[in-house]
């Protein structure tokens, strides 16, 4: 099967080694992996900040950098989230809102691209310790994402997973709103934080590297013992 992916503008920066490791398991489930060289951000980070034009430029930017592929993967749930739900509100009364509703079928997260299109759960991965795992507002809220995480990596060797207590309760990142009320943004991480602490074990790991970043920073600061990792990353371990 023919993938075309698509690398969010944190994961590029930041986290590139991620964007890898999701090609490394996209070719293990069998698929021929393209990448658009041309492409660039989904637009979320201007229209969650109030610049709608700005946005509808990057947002049409992406719709005619993907045009005309069945199936677009993406290691963000969050922005697959946001091309799903928002592109039809970013394109109302456009010559482009056609478009922009074809390209919701042809988005994907990466969990639920591997088990609810390619029905594949086990990809052969190891990965020794103890794991908990966050539902990031963006997947489970937005995108719908529950199971198809979990499905994958209760088949992961070695790996033992434990839930966390208020697991769906927001990490405090949500994009520019740690920006504007630094203070309730902290607080929540702080509670994420002390909730995967106290299961024990030693890594945290989601779908959405933008709540991980987060949360990461918050156990550095209060010294606590859990790292955190990209389900990619955990995925593409062990061959």
């Amino acid at each position: 099967m023919n993938v075309q992916i698509f690398i969010p503008c944190f994961v590029d920066q930041l986290y590139p080694q991620t964007g890898f490791n999701m090609v490394k398991v996209l070719k293990k489930a069998g698929c021929t992996v393209n990448y658009i060289k041309e492409q660039t951000c989904c637009g979320q980070p201007a229209y969650n900040a109030g610049f709608r034009d700005e946005a509808r430029a990057v947002c049409a930017k992406f719709l005619k950098d993907f045009e005309g592929q069945q199936y677009i993967v993406t290691p963000s749930a969050s922005c697959a989230g946001f091309i799903r739900n928002y592109y039809t509100e970013v394109f109302s009364n456009s010559s482009q809102l056609k478009a922009a509703k074809e390209m919701k079928s042809h988005v994907f997260e990466l969990t639920d691209f591997l088990v609810n299109i390619l029905k594949v759960e086990d990809l052969g991965a190891r990965f020794d310790g103890k794991a908990t795992y966050h539902d990031s507002c963006a997947g489970l809220r937005e995108y719908g994402i529950k199971e198809a995480p979990r499905k994958l990596l209760s088949n992961v060797k070695g790996l033992e997973i434990t839930e966390m207590n208020d697991v769906e309760t927001c990490c405090g990142f949500g994009g520019t709103f740690s920006v504007k009320f630094e203070t309730i943004s902290y607080a929540m991480g702080e509670q994420k934080a002390l909730n995967t602490n106290a299961t024990g074990a030693g890594f945290l790991i989601s779908t959405d590297l933008s709540c991980l970043m987060h949360i990461d920073g918050v156990l550095k600061k209060k010294s606590l013992p859990v790292r955190t990792m990209h389900i990619a990353d955990v995925l593409a371990s062990g061959y």
